[in-house]
């Protein structure tokens, strides 16, 4: 585990691109398969979408296809309630989906293609989108994505403490606060991640780096 780097949200971005661009995929596969994991107080989109347009001009090509496309259907993600935090942990992911139509797809021996949504949220029906070619890096930006059997290459999770969380968490999103509190708990991302981003204070982020960067 590297020393806590302090870093600009833009040096951050800049940082891990560089990670990255440096990092192979695994052989046969069409793409590197990044997690960024994070609670929505993080923006680990944001920061995916930071990521993936520094790439480029690294010689990698970028997608990002958020996790939230790949949420279960109303009936089965609200079953108990629209603020259940087990329901949260444990039911609004659908990741065989996530695993079939995106990871696996742009791994060892898959086609390079990838569904990058499958459920609309609002609309609660599927999206019905079209696949598209995916090479170099796929970011995949969301919340509780570690401990779910994902086959995710590089695991870079945003952590924000118990206390940063309930300072930072809108009113109407405090529910969902226990599950994040037992996916620590139970899971331990911060432990497991190969980059941990330090984000307490969103415009003062620290980089740890471990696992395969370590």
């Amino acid at each position: 585990m590297s020393t806590p780097e302090p870093l600009s949200p833009a040096a951050l971005a800049d940082r891990l691109a560089g990670l990255l661009a440096a990092t192979d995929p695994e052989p046969g596969a069409a793409a590197l398969r990044v997690a960024v994991d994070g609670p929505d107080v993080a923006a680990p989109g944001r920061l995916a979408a930071d990521v993936a347009a520094l790439l480029p001009a690294r010689g990698r090509r970028a997608a990002v296809v958020p996790a939230a496309g790949f949420l279960r259907p109303a009936s089965v993600r609200l079953e108990h309630g629209r603020t259940d935090p087990d329901a949260r942990y444990t039911d609004w992911l659908d990741v065989s989906a996530l695993g079939r139509e995106v990871l696996d797809r742009v791994g060892p021996g898959g086609p390079g293609d990838v569904l990058p949504e499958l459920w609309d949220v609002v609309r609660d029906r599927a999206t019905r989108a079209a696949r598209v070619p995916v090479t170099g890096v796929l970011l995949v930006p969301g919340a509780l994505l570690q401990g779910v059997g994902l086959a995710f290459d590089v695991v870079v999770h945003l952590r924000v403490s118990a206390a940063a969380r309930r300072r930072r968490t809108p009113a109407d999103q405090q529910w969902e606060l226990p599950a994040f509190d037992r996916y620590d708990d139970e899971v331990d991302p911060a432990g497991l991640a190969d980059a941990v981003v330090l984000a307490d204070h969103a415009d003062r982020p620290a980089l740890v780096l471990q696992g395969r960067y370590a």
